[in-house]
């Protein structure tokens, strides 16, 4: 019962911190229609912002401002080298994040070297949340999980009852109509992108300090990520949310239970979703 019940809290924890990475990487291709390579190497760049940050002014300070640099890196990203090759096609905007996350990776090892960095939990939220029998469930990742389920009803209600998430959405399928209207559109998609690196930033600040910050951690989760976005439907929020939990509570259980295949779980899964359902569990675009 206590090996259940831990599992299954750290496969939720887990699974929502995946959400909150790969809500990102779905708010810009659902807005823009870019499939952004480069997106786990933002998740990277918030964990050593971060840790960067935290040790200057503390965690609290560093959780805000870290995934705000995040963003404004990924928004000029967009704005310089991005919206350059837009029309071009889908190939060149591809390639280009491509290369970024290769321009990142070789910056944070240029800055905080090639090993793994001493990033950890805030005392405030250092401890067990509850003891089963021996068994601990770290207060941290119950803040995480409360963080990522704050990250989904936030984004709900920005993109579904404010004025910005009308405009957004606009933009999206009406670009003439919203231009019009008085609104930069391409403006409005630089801050689209630049939101979606720093929920990426986020997922980093909090998930560095709970597992490992080194330079070899955007290619651990960035395949994780893309499974994520294509088992939920590419483009959905929703379906990106309950694939989370299913892949963060597959692998949980899978390591638990010393399963051999626990790391090719979750590609098994995307195999068989693109055969039985390509679309996805709640795709919003389907070709």
């Amino acid at each position: 019962m206590a090996f259940f019940t831990l599992s299954l809290l750290n496969g939720l924890s887990y699974g929502l911190l995946l959400f909150m990475l790969s809500a990102g990487l779905t708010l810009i291709f659902s807005m823009m229609g870019v499939l952004n390579f480069a997106h786990a190497s933002f998740y990277m760049l918030g964990a050593y912002f971060g840790f960067q940050v935290t040790d200057w002014l503390g965690f609290w300070p560093a959780l805000v401002l870290a995934p705000l640099i995040v963003g404004g890196f990924g928004a000029l990203f967009e704005r310089f080298l991005l919206r350059r090759v837009h029309r071009f096609g889908h190939l060149a905007e591809l390639l280009i994040t491509f290369g970024m996350s290769y321009v990142i990776l070789e910056g944070v090892q240029l800055v905080w070297g090639r090993s793994a960095i001493d990033y950890r939990v805030p005392l405030a939220l250092d401890g067990p949340l509850l003891t089963l029998f021996g068994m601990q469930f770290p207060l941290y990742r119950a803040f995480i999980m409360g963080m990522a389920v704050l990250t989904l009803v936030s984004l709900w209600l920005l993109l579904t009852r404010s004025r910005i998430g009308l405009v957004i959405r606009a933009a999206l399928t009406h670009p003439a109509m919203v231009e019009a209207l008085g609104h930069n559109v391409p403006r409005v998609f630089m801050w689209v992108f630049g939101g979606g690196c720093a929920l990426a930033g986020l997922a980093g600040v909090l998930g560095g300090n709970a597992f490992v910050t080194e330079p070899g951690m955007a290619m651990a989760l960035g395949g994780i990520v893309f499974v994520v976005v294509v088992v939920g439907g590419i483009g959905s929020l929703g379906g990106a949310f309950m694939a989370s939990l299913l892949i963060g509570l597959l692998q949980t259980f899978a390591v638990g239970l010393n399963v051999s295949v626990a790391p090719i779980l979750p590609y098994v899964l995307m195999v068989l979703v693109l055969i039985l359902r390509p679309r996805g569990l709640a795709g919003a675009r389907g070709d």
